[in-house]
Order: structure tokens, then C-alpha cells, then sequence
């Protein structure tokens, strides 16, 4: 009876600890504002630093060291480029250029700004965003948007990567 109770224990023990296994979590976050008084919108991206440097690896086949030390300038324009062709924007249904102003990291996580000029009046925002999907399925970008005084609010994944605010 005594094993029986033992091999039970461990039985739910090994069972018990399995199912605790770390599950990484895919997630980026992306502000975008509307500065009326400067006729600009401007973005934040916050992205985790290992799953861009991947991203980057994959897409590109090159090494990235994307906020580490041995960053290289080569691997911040394949960042600039990877930024440009995954995150893509509409202002008022035309397609606009993000321009890169810089970036920054804080523990794991990549910090970057963009902005676009010439944008007096926001009627609609349309966000297509397939940044990390390519390597990861489960990927979630979320668009937290502020403009004509109201906060609006995507979440963009691998089944439904672009949404439209009004």
C-alpha cells in the first residue's frame, strides 16, 4: 500500500509540474497619436528584443544584434527596413511613409519611434501589422491609437494582421 501511495505521489507530482512549463507569450505593443498642433502622427513600437532579432535573422539570413552590444549599424538599417515593410499605415485611405526617428531598449524590450508629417486631420486610420507573425503564429500586436480626442484600440494577430479606426 505504501508504494501504491508513493507512485501515486509521484505520479501527480511529475503530472502536476508538466503542465507549469513556461509558455512564452507573444506580444508587442504600439502607441500611435495624432500631435494635431504639429500636423504629425506619432508612433511607438515596443517589441521583445529576442523575438526581433529573430524575425530579422530569418527574414534577412543575417546575424542581429538588434539592442546588444555588439550591434552593428548595418543590423539597425535591416531593422529600419524589416519596420518598413511589416508595419504599414493609411491616413485617411492613402498609404504614407513612416519615417524612423530612433530607438531605444529598456530590459528586453526594443523601443522604437516613428512618425509620419503632413497629417492636419485624421478620418480613418487602417494599421496592417505582421511584424514577429512570420516566426510565431501566435503573435499579437495590439494598436492603442489616440486622435480627434477619442482612444481606439486593435489587436492584430496572424488571422487578422490590418484593422481599420474611425
Amino acid at each position: 500500500m505504501k508504494k501504491f501511495a508513493f507512485y501515486s505521489f509521484l505520479f501527480l507530482a511529475v503530472l502536476l509540474f508538466s503542465s507549469m512549463t513556461a509558455h512564452k507569450f507573444y506580444v508587442a505593443i504600439y502607441q500611435v497619436n495624432h500631435a494635431k498642433e504639429k500636423k504629425m502622427v506619432q508612433i511607438t513600437g515596443r517589441v521583445f528584443i529576442d523575438d526581433i532579432n529573430e524575425a530579422i535573422e530569418k527574414k534577412y539570413r543575417k546575424k542581429s544584434s538588434i539592442a546588444l552590444d555588439n550591434e552593428t549599424p548595418e543590423q539597425v538599417e535591416l531593422l529600419k527596413k524589416y519596420i518598413a515593410e511589416k508595419f504599414k499605415i493609411k491616413v485617411n485611405g492613402q498609404s504614407k511613409q513612416l519615417e524612423f526617428l530612433s530607438k531605444e531598449s529598456e530590459d528586453n524590450v526594443l523601443i522604437f519611434y516613428l512618425r509620419i508629417t503632413d497629417i492636419a486631420k485624421i478620418t480613418s486610420l487602417e494599421v496592417e501589422n505582421t511584424m514577429i507573425m512570420e516566426n510565431h503564429f501566435e503573435q499579437q500586436n495590439i494598436i492603442q491609437a489616440n486622435f480627434n480626442g477619442n482612444k481606439h484600440n486593435l489587436l492584430l494577430t496572424s488571422e487578422n494582421n490590418k484593422g481599420m479606426l474611425k
